[in-house]
């Protein structure tokens, strides 16, 4: 099924619909038989449409029926393994008791694309999406073309959403919106908020006159993760940490725990709690925020970047951890599987660490890549600079536009596998960093260029200036040598000029 990115749902005024009789019923509403009455300057015309009439829903179910049963029935999905993925309010129903019901469970898995991978976090998109679609009474981004929104998720950009919300809620939606998905919350999250803000549940949340409104974005801010991605997982008594890296960070800020074994909890360890680590080499236990310490299990840890010891031609071998467990079961994002891969972490081996700004280069043993990598002049790879990370350890690489008649290169998609990172160190003589500087550094070629033809105008301009002025002092000369000839001709000595003028011409006035 193709759509045109522009399309729009046309409106039909009401008054412009006669009913005529009900065709059919259902719990979530009734279908009538209508006409439908448009008309142009040149004629009218009459369709025989058919209506469905849904049934008006309570304030107080839009508080409780389409936030917790939802979030319920997910989860219990969730729980078998089972994604929904095709979440929205066309596929939500309500049954004989007024209780909601999915419908189209897992349809979309056959449109899954390279981009994947998919996991549980994944529905909060879309639970999100129906829940402000719900509350608004239009769609997220209304307005927008496909286009327009695709633009706007790439920049990270997120849809109003209601005021009114009781500010748990305001939050658990912002979380679902996070363009990275392990940033977003989990089913059980979601669960447990709209039943704590439910009126006179646990948390006594108060719902007033909803409005559409947009919420600031909450971050940690220490380490750059959001709250969600640190609440994931506690810290206990015996686990092994370590200073918490910045996200798309290569090493540490500082390394105020470069090891060491929690000692002791205070409160429930949460994300803004405390924790006393034992780390080697000091005598007492250190006091240290959750949020800056990461667990370290089998020597691995969340965001790792991980090989398997035996690759699979299916998918790529390097890829990100995105969690691990305490038994040592792992779920990692590989480029190729559209669902995390679950193993044991005895199958992998750390691998080359990448982020953000670093520069990278296919291997010289890569032949046929994965995706297309230009080359430069010389036929060898090009050097790009990585721009983003994907969640299944799929590079981002940005290739600069040169100042040349060449095609314009534009961001492309790199297998972790298949490059590696370049800097000088990694290429001896002045030749090869030269090259280096020139691919890394757009700009280098045309601006020694553009400085050397500047160079040559500018000596170019000072030599002919030397030369003209050195042209006119000596035709001066001769024209003074010329009348001093024609005055000794006829006087036989200088006397004829003023004494002070004689001084400077001939140095005391001598004679000559």
């Amino acid at each position: 099924m193709v759509s045109s990115s522009n399309q729009r749902i046309p409106r039909i005024d009401p008054s412009l619909l006669k009913l005529r009789h009900r065709i059919g019923r259902g719990p979530f509403g009734d279908v009538w038989l209508a006409t439908y009455h448009s008309s142009t300057n040149d004629y009218d015309q009459y369709h025989e449409v058919a209506i469905k009439m849904l049934h008006p829903v309570k304030q107080d179910d839009t508080r409780t029926l389409y936030g917790i049963d939802l979030a319920r029935g997910i989860l219990e999905l969730h729980s078998k393994g089972i994604l929904v993925l095709n979440l929205k309010p066309y596929n939500f129903l309500l049954n004989e008791t007024d209780q909601a019901v999915l419908g189209d469970i897992g349809i979309p898995y056959l449109l899954l694309g390279i981009r994947g991978p998919i996991s549980f976090e994944t529905e909060s998109w879309g639970f999100a999406c129906s829940i402000v679609e719900m509350l608004n009474g239009t769609v997220p981004w209304h307005g927008k073309s496909a286009d327009e929104i695709y633009d706007l998720v790439r920049k990270q950009e997120k849809p109003l959403i209601p005021s009114g919300l009781p500010p748990p809620v305001e939050k658990i939606l912002l979380g679902c919106f996070e363009h990275d998905f392990r940033n977003r919350p989990l089913m059980k999250d979601i669960l447990h908020v709209f039943k704590s803000s439910e009126i006179g549940g646990e948390g006594d949340g108060r719902w007033t006159e909803l409005g559409s409104t947009t919420v600031s974005e909450r971050k940690s801010s220490t380490t750059g993760y959001t709250e969600m991605f640190l609440s994931k997982d506690y810290l206990l008594v015996g686990d092994t940490v370590r200073s918490r890296k910045p996200p798309n960070s290569c090493k540490p800020e500082n390394m105020d725990v470069p090891g060491g074994t929690v000692v002791g909890v205070e409160h429930s360890a949460d994300r803004d709690g405390f924790v006393l680590v034992r780390v080697h080499g000091i005598h007492d236990p250190l006091r240290v925020k959750v949020s800056t310490l990461e667990r370290v299990t089998f020597g691995l840890a969340a965001g790792d970047w991980v090989r398997l010891k035996e690759e699979d031609r299916r998918h790529s071998s390097v890829g990100i951890l995105h969690s691990i467990d305490r038994e040592g079961s792992v779920a990692v994002g590989f480029i190729g599987l559209e669902t995390l891969w679950k193993g044991s972490s005895s199958q992998f081996q750390m691998a080359e660490t990448f982020c953000v700004g670093q520069f990278v280069t296919l291997k010289s043993n890569v032949l046929s890549p994965r995706f297309a990598w230009p080359r430069k002049r010389g036929g060898t790879w090009a050097t790009g600079k990585i721009c983003w990370i994907l969640p299944n350890g799929c590079l981002v690489v940005k290739f600069p536009v040169r100042l040349t008649f060449e095609d314009e290169l534009g961001d492309i998609l790199a297998d972790p596998a298949e490059v590696e990172v370049v800097s000088f160190k990694n290429y001896p003589g002045v030749l090869k960093k030269y090259q280096h500087l020139e691919d890394i550094h757009w700009a280098v070629r045309p601006l020694l260029v553009a400085l050397g033809v500047f160079t040559a105008i500018k000596a170019g301009s000072f030599v002919g200036k030397r030369i003209g002025r050195s042209k006119v002092k000596r035709h001066s000369g001769v024209i003074h040598s010329d009348v001093q000839h024609i005055d000794h001709t006829s006087t036989g000595n200088p006397t004829w000029l003023p004494p002070p003028v004689a001084k400077i011409i001939f140095r005391e006035g001598a004679t000559r």
